[in-house]
């Protein structure tokens, strides 16, 4: 094979490029590396033998002398801030914020993340500020959701209903289920002080944004029973099982109370027997259980649980049978009864938890907002067995 005579030529060309194209680059980062103000590789030394309080005084030193350092700024402060150390983070935001020469993009986002910083720090009058402050800009609508996270924190619920109408899909499921019990939180407060024609506005207005709001239904079923009016109370609690069955064992023990006052206490019973039959719920059957026992006796209240767990067998409702048959048998057979049932008991402590539907965190106790990710009627009174029962 013969080699063409001008590649002899072309060689050295190539390699005079590579090494003119390598001289280039060494030259630019020694260029930038000279650059960079001294402080900031003081930081980044600091940073590197966990000194971060000096760190963060060379930063500052940094983007004091070289306005390019400010992204570097940003992310130390987000770290901070995700680390739980608010104060260091409040402090590189605040800096950027006083800044003169900062563009207007920038300025925006020191203080979205200044308003985040207090929002952590818990000094929520202070984040108010900051994100009153963003009203009116290309971000306000992500300041206004912030807002609606301190108003509900400082129950300030028609500072929340005015935020939560301004945001975006305020007019889809997720935002009138929200507005809702934010009108339910100021008619319950009314109801404490008796300001029954506030209960009626606010109740009102919960079921004309959301007409499945059950606790709009509770309450305003709550407000007829404080007025004398049973009959309405159990009118409205009996619409609940249209809006959502799953919600019928809250209403369960009012339903009941309003029969006893009426004197139709076995009216009462048949329909919540009719709708524990409908609508199985371990909550429903607890109500309907202890209300046996002490109108009818452990007898009935064994005979009510028994045919329940023929149609939906539960270790939280043989725990109940196992409750009732202890209060019902001889005393000679009560300490095997005992025995058993403590140790199915020991196993329901697991299973008789609520659990949110969006997060899966679980409490005994059911709560209209989950404590943990703050979100509206994602905490159904069902427990834990139940949803490992649902198909």
């Amino acid at each position: 094979m013969e080699i063409e005579f001008w590649w002899l030529l072309a060689l050295p060309l190539f390699f005079a490029m590579g090494w003119l194209a390598a001289r280039i680059d060494i030259r630019q980062i020694v260029h930038e590396s000279r650059a960079l103000p001294r402080s900031y590789l003081s930081g980044l030394n600091f940073l590197l033998n966990e000194q971060p309080d000096k760190a963060i005084d060379a930063f500052i030193e940094a983007v004091r002398i070289d306005p390019q350092t400010v992204e570097l700024h940003f992310a130390l402060g987000s770290l901070f801030r995700r680390r739980g150390e608010t104060d260091r983070a409040i402090r590189i935001h605040q800096l950027l914020v006083d800044r003169e020469d900062l563009s207007e993009e920038q300025r925006l986002q020191a203080l979205g993340e200044l308003g985040q910083d207090f929002l952590k720090a818990g000094l929520l009058d202070r984040a108010e500020a900051v994100f009153l402050r963003l009203s009116g800009t290309r971000v306000a609508d992500v300041a206004s959701g912030y807002l609606l996270e301190i108003y509900q924190q400082e129950k300030e619920w028609d500072k929340a209903i005015a935020i939560a109408r301004s945001l975006p899909e305020h007019e889809g499921v997720h935002w009138r289920r929200e507005i809702a019990n934010f009108h339910c939180e100021l008619a319950i407060q009314a109801l404490a002080d008796s300001r029954f024609d506030i209960v009626a506005e606010q109740t009102a207005a919960a079921l004309a944004i959301n007409r499945r709001c059950v606790r709009a239904s509770l309450v305003q079923g709550d407000l007829y029973a404080a007025q004398g009016r049973d009959e309405d109370a159990l009118e409205t609690w009996k619409r609940i099982e249209g809006q959502a069955p799953v919600y019928l064992a809250l209403a369960a023990q009012r339903i009941m109370d309003a029969y006893a006052r009426l004197g139709r206490i076995e009216q009462g019973r048949q329909l919540l027997r009719s709708w524990l039959e409908r609508h199985p719920s371990l909550d429903l059957l607890d109500e309907l259980f202890h209300w046996e026992i002490d109108q009818s006796g452990a007898q009935a209240a064994y005979e009510l649980v028994r045919e329940e767990l023929r149609r939906n067998p539960t270790l939280l409702g043989l725990d109940k049978l196992l409750e009732a048959a202890l209060l019902a048998a001889p005393a000679e057979l009560r300490v095997d009864i005992d025995l058993v049932k403590q140790l199915i008991h020991d196993h329901t402590r697991k299973v008789a938890r609520y659990r949110c539907e969006t997060c899966g965190f679980k409490a005994r106790q059911f709560h209209w907002r989950c404590p943990a990710c703050g979100g509206w009627e994602t905490y159904p009174p069902r427990r834990t067995e139940e949803f490992d029962l649902t198909p």
